[in-house]
């Protein structure tokens, strides 16, 4: 699957387009205002000597990127083309990249994220993707909590202003000043002999923190949304 790296003009590509979107997405993104919420459970954690396995939702990528740059996260990205251009982008916003997915290379990208955790980097998870279904937890960020001995942290990101793309996940993209929510929850500790039946609980459980993280962002925003959060573009 990874014929285009034998293309020069494939490699070139990807190489412009990910020196294009890093200025786009950086331009961007120093027009948004922020607002936030829960930040002291991050604080907690690297006060207490661990690193956060920060989880989201695939459809939040590009705000998260921003708001966490220059931080030494670790992060996951395919090894097709669409992952090269992609790795190009956040690794100029200071992440670094263990490339693999949940469908190729999994085993080899968690096996890298617990190696950089136990140097002392933390590890961001969209933990719909790369496929969905979206926000259907996987348990990639899981396993890692229990390799590695530090929490999950989940976290979601609202704008009241977005463009929203017609994709699986519904990607987000916030418009030129809007405003973005930032809620985090509290961490999730999975202990090193988690069996299945835990590893399942800690899963729902992360799944269910992010539901109830993502209506709280709409909350911060005074977006007023009965029943489920309203998942449509905002003009």
């Amino acid at each position: 699957m990874n014929d285009w790296r034998a293309s020069r003009v494939k490699r070139w590509e990807a190489a412009a387009i990910a020196a294009i979107g890093y200025r786009v997405v950086a331009a961007l993104g120093s027009t948004l205002r922020w607002r936030t919420e829960g930040l002291e459970h991050l604080h907690a954690i690297l006060e207490s000597g661990h690193q956060p396995v920060m989880a989201f939702w695939h459809g939040r990528i590009l705000s998260a990127t921003y708001y966490f740059r220059r931080r030494g996260i670790v992060v996951i990205t395919s090894e097709n083309f669409d992952g090269e251009w992609i790795a190009g982008i956040i690794e100029r916003f200071g992440y670094g990249t263990a490339r693999g997915s949940t469908s190729r290379g999994a085993r080899k990208a968690l096996l890298q994220l617990t190696r950089e955790m136990a140097a002392g980097k933390a590890a961001g998870f969209t933990i719909d993707g790369p496929r969905g279904p979206a926000r259907v937890a996987q348990a990639g960020a899981v396993w890692l909590a229990k390799a590695t001995g530090h929490p999950v942290l989940p976290f979601h990101l609202e704008a009241d202003r977005c463009w929203v793309l017609d994709s699986w996940d519904r990607t987000q993209i916030p418009k030129p000043f809007a405003t973005v929510a930032l809620a985090v929850g509290e961490p999730i500790s999975v202990p090193a002999d988690a069996d299945d039946e835990a590893i399942e609980a800690a899963r729902v459980l992360l799944e269910q923190r992010l539901a109830a993280l993502e209506a709280r962002a709409l909350a911060i925003l005074r977006i007023d949304v009965p029943g489920l959060p309203d998942r449509s573009p905002r003009e």
